[in-house]
């Protein structure tokens, strides 16, 4: 260990022999190196099977990589969905020959994510991570109840896009300043923080774990913080651009664009209120790659999503860490160990070597994703990854 004694460690007790004995270490200069356990992003979508035009399990696996993480959870809203369990080996053999980190599916909740009958969950349990109908919110009460009925029974986690499409009204942006000034359609909080309530008293109500996806408004931070004083076994995570950007921000460009939108500064400062007190769980970054194509058409016409999983902890470093909102260690605790916690995911030799001193900007084109669309282009940031070892493996080094 003495050789490499200019490493400083963030939340990882000891690095392994199997690791330190990478050759790939002796050709670091550990000057103002820090190595982090790998991260874990519990929501990324890789489109394969059926997307592969917008990205690919090797190409997201990749990406995941330089950006420093070691295992993701890939979302089911694919072709064929992963609703059984002959549809979901499609993509299990697709990850054993393709990922080059570890790739965990989620099983759909709803045949095709359709809200209409409940997915073949028995046969997938023991394949997937978890279950969720990520880009649809379960519409129907009784679904959800019985759903999360059936992931209790299987010792599974039911993770909610959470979404009440009766009140979206065409909306494609936060309806706040900037939808009001320029004449957009605003997508109200109550359409996504509604959801959140009703599920919150099934959770409690059923006993299931419940984890909800990419929290954007001040009212979900608020009934999650409450529901876990009253001891509902829920957790919940939010992403960088909500932390870091509000709808004041957006400008008429498909970059801009997400699922849910760019809320109000109100909101953005209640979700960093929850970070710091501990009711967001978990940061995950809902990166979602669509062609250039359809992230061309401007804010009302373009598809919804963005990239983000190579440049989150830049953004997360630069904008919160040292802006002094909140500490390297909690930081690393919540894009590394918290998804870990909560998803049973093994963390074994797993880690990413950084040079946290060095700025950079963020330029889409040296990303290895197939999407390229991201709003923080251009943006200045610190932290570059040096290397991410997945399994004793090299999988990204900078040279």
């Amino acid at each position: 260990m003495q050789q490499y004694s200019k490493l400083k460690t963030i939340c990882i007790d000891k690095l392994s022999d199997a690791v330190l004995c990478n050759g790939d270490f002796a050709d670091l200069d550990f000057e103002n190196c820090v190595v982090f356990p790998g991260f874990c992003d519990v929501h990324v979508h890789f489109r394969e099977p059926g997307f592969s035009y917008k990205e690919t399990i090797k190409s997201g696996s990749l990406a995941s990589a330089h950006g420093g993480y070691t295992a993701v959870c890939t979302m089911p809203n694919l072709n064929p969905v992963p609703d059984s369990a002959e549809h979901l080996d499609e993509q299990l053999n697709i990850i054993k020959n393709d990922a080059v980190i570890n790739v965990y599916p989620y099983g759909s909740i709803t045949v095709g994510q359709n809200g209409e009958e409940l997915s073949d969950m028995f046969t997938m349990a023991s394949s997937v991570i978890a279950f969720s109908d990520d880009g649809k919110g379960v519409q129907n009460e009784e679904m959800m109840r019985e759903a999360m009925l059936r992931a209790k029974a299987l010792g599974k986690i039911i993770v909610a896009h959470c979404e009440d499409n009766s009140l979206l009204h065409g909306g494609y942006i936060h309806d706040g300043v900037y939808a009001k000034a320029h004449g957009h359609k605003g997508i109200c909080s109550e359409s996504e923080w509604k959801p959140i309530e009703r599920d919150l008293r099934l959770a409690k109500e059923t006993g299931c774990a419940y984890h909800v996806c990419h929290i954007s408004c001040k009212e979900s931070v608020e009934l999650i913080r409450k529901a876990k004083a009253e001891g509902v076994n829920v957790t919940c995570e939010t992403a960088p651009h909500y932390l870091i950007l509000t709808d004041e921000d957006l400008q008429e460009d498909g970059k801009f664009k997400m699922n849910p939108p760019l809320r109000s500064l109100e909101d953005r400062a209640a979700l960093i209120e929850g970070i710091k007190d501990g009711t967001i769980d978990m940061i995950a970054t809902d990166h979602a790659p669509h062609s250039d194509e359809e992230k061309s058409k401007g804010l009302r016409d373009s598809s919804f999503g963005i990239v983000g999983i190579e440049s989150a902890f830049q953004l997360i470093y630069t904008h919160l860490v040292k802006k002094n909102i909140i500490s390297l260690k909690k930081a690393v605790e919540l894009m590394a160990v918290n998804p870990r916690k909560r998803f049973d995911i093994p963390l074994g030799d797993d880690c990413t070597v950084w040079n946290l001193n060095e700025k950079t900007v963020i330029n889409p084109s040296e990303f290895l994703s197939k999407g390229k669309s991201t709003p923080f282009e251009n943006t200045e940031v610190y932290g570059k990854c040096l290397l991410t070892v997945c399994q004793g493996k090299t999988v990204y080094k900078l040279f």
